[in-house]
């Protein structure tokens, strides 16, 4: 299959940055590497054998992709000059794109809370979360920087777990907290009408916001989840 140019493709230029924000704050996870991850945005698309090239005005770079759908970016100079864009065989709008920033032996089904920050920080720098709509953008435009966005409750920065969720759990030391139903599935808030508008399309089930912005809450807090297809999740009499 050809490539499909899209007005949204992302910036290798974009993503350069956003690989070079990870190595300045690095601190936020520092036994996590970075990679980016494609994810199913609208409904049907299929998401195996994806492929990725840099394409530029002279240049045409292959970016391998793993089986899991991500990938790391070469970097190239001769596309950094030549600003090309990072473009795969589907169409960009098909698919949401984030970071991924993973701290190595975790327990099951947890996350980190630095983790997270530098994953929103990277995503927003890379530029790979756009609103496709001002009416319906769930990131407000009056938050334009990866700071705005990310130290703000007001950012709205998506994460997606692996399976539909049930619930959020934070834990640090003695502290714990049940996130509450405003923080799963986009606030709750998408309409049949908005959804289309929001790159968690056909994630919603998955969806939650961290408090990356709370710093009472340390960069190694556990984040876990419960999810829909486990016992726990059910409801007892």
């Amino acid at each position: 299959m050809t490539s499909t140019r899209d007005p949204v493709d992302k910036s290798y230029r974009k993503m350069i940055r956003g690989m070079e924000r990870f190595e300045r704050e690095h601190a936020l996870a520092p036994r996590a590497s970075l990679r980016f991850h494609l994810l199913p945005r609208t409904p049907g698309v299929n998401m195996h054998g994806i492929t990725l090239r840099a394409l530029g005005d002279h240049i045409a770079l292959p970016i391998a992709v793993a089986d899991d759908n991500t990938f790391t970016l070469p970097r190239n100079e001769q596309a950094l000059r030549e600003d090309a864009a990072v473009i795969a065989n589907r169409k960009t709008t098909s698919m949401t794109w984030r970071a991924q920033v993973i701290t190595p032996g975790l327990p099951p089904g947890t996350r980190r809370l630095g983790d997270l920050r530098l994953e929103c920080l990277v995503g927003m720098e890379a530029g790979l979360v756009s609103n496709s709509s001002p009416l319906f953008g769930w990131i407000s435009n009056a938050l334009t920087t990866p700071e705005q966005v990310c130290n703000s409750p007001d950012g709205n920065f998506l994460f997606f777990t692996e399976r539909p969720v049930f619930s959020v759990i934070l834990r640090a030391g003695e502290r714990s907290e049940i996130l509450p139903f405003r923080m799963l599935y986009a606030g709750g808030e998408q309409t049949r009408e908005m959804l289309p508008f929001c790159d968690c399309q056909v994630l919603l089930d998955r969806t939650y916001y961290a408090p990356i912005w709370d710093r009472s809450w340390p960069d190694d807090t556990l984040v876990s989840f419960e999810y829909m297809d486990e016992p726990s999740a059910e409801v007892k009499p």
